[in-house]
């Protein structure tokens, strides 16, 4: 029977009827998923690649507001596992997804959200195979939150990892930063701003794969989620006990982003991306991983930005459009909560 409630209610998580409508008109009606057991049953060729690792991710999303210019907390879910396994250098291939949802949440708001969520798996080359649903009380979870674990493949010989990084390496994103963010903000309305800044959500194993190809000495990579591009550069830092030296002049930020941080006093090296990450590839391959990502959607705005050093091991500085240095530290706290 076809789910005709048009919020849910407290029935739609008991357990009955109520709650196996709304999962199979909602849910797994979209998502297909392979059966009905309590557990996803997966294969892969590429699992009986001698040397081939899996990869295990999970993440939980909480954003406010839940739709925002550029995508909903559906595109978040997806993409948000799909790069965190994609950096590592795993090629992704399966998900599960977990939903709580608050009591008088609007059926067409869930119905956007999973359809977001088809629309991203899709086409990052990704099945969501096996998932869970609670309802709770009004004033319980503040709408919908979503939590995503994500399984993918490394294949023989691939070995991404921050302490791979050397001196002379090349940091380059993939694309303008601080997009994400600056969307949310705006999104929510209270301070009455005014830009048509979009999230730049996307998922980036596809490009990934096309920097790997173009660049097989790539040493590691990150996406610039909460605390931006600086707080990667910075643990990055950290675990490869090098320096990172980045170009002010060549970070891609857009002029309205740069106008809300003017305005707001925020730095945008720390605003929050949704479908940008930063790799590290040797010098003799830098122009090549740049042309590879250049030729994806997702990457026509990648720059190199700067590169390892051997002084101040462990610190991120950053030559300023006035020719000196400044020190580019983690984030202290949260610029924005409720971010992602």
């Amino acid at each position: 029977m076809a789910l005709r409630d048009t919020h849910v209610t407290l029935a739609h998580g008991g357990g009955g009827r109520a709650m196996r409508d709304l999962i199979d008109d909602v849910f797994t009606s979209v998502f297909a998923p392979p059966g009905m057991e309590d557990q996803a049953r997966l294969f892969d060729a590429a699992l009986a690649e001698p040397g081939a690792r899996l990869a295990f991710t999970t993440d939980s999303f909480v954003v406010t507001p839940m739709e925002f210019p550029g995508g909903n907390i559906g595109h978040l879910a997806v993409c948000g596992t799909v790069n965190d396994l994609a950096v590592g250098g795993a090629r992704p291939l399966w998900l599960s997804a977990a939903f709580i949802i608050e009591e008088g949440t609007e059926v067409a708001l869930l119905r956007r959200i999973v359809a977001a969520m088809a629309e991203e798996a899709a086409a990052a080359g990704v099945r969501i195979v096996t998932g869970d649903t609670k309802v709770v009380g009004r004033g319980a979870a503040d709408g919908v939150f979503v939590t995503t674990a994500g399984v993918g493949v490394i294949p023989p010989g691939r070995d991404l990892a921050a302490e791979r990084i050397r001196p002379g390496d090349v940091a380059i994103v993939n694309g303008v930063l601080g997009d994400h963010g600056a969307a949310i903000l705006a999104a929510r309305g209270d301070l009455a701003l005014s830009t048509d800044v979009q999230s730049d959500c996307a998922a980036l194993g596809h490009l990934m794969e096309a920097v790997l190809a173009a660049a097989p000495g790539t040493c590691a990579a990150r996406d610039c989620t909460r605390g931006g591009v600086a707080s990667a550069l910075n643990e990055m830092a950290q675990a490869a006990g090098v320096g990172i030296v980045i170009d002010e002049e060549r970070l891609p930020l857009r002029a309205e982003v740069q106008g809300v941080c003017e305005i707001l006093g925020l730095d945008p090296l720390y605003l929050a991306n949704e479908g940008t990450l930063v790799v590290f590839v040797p010098e003799a391959e830098a122009e090549a991983a740049l042309a590879a990502m250049q030729a994806r959607a997702e990457g026509q705005g990648a720059r190199i930005i700067g590169r390892a050093v051997a002084d101040h091991p462990a610190q991120v500085r950053m030559r300023t459009a006035f020719g000196g240095q400044r020190i580019v530290d983690m984030l202290v706290g949260e610029q924005l909560p409720r971010i992602c």
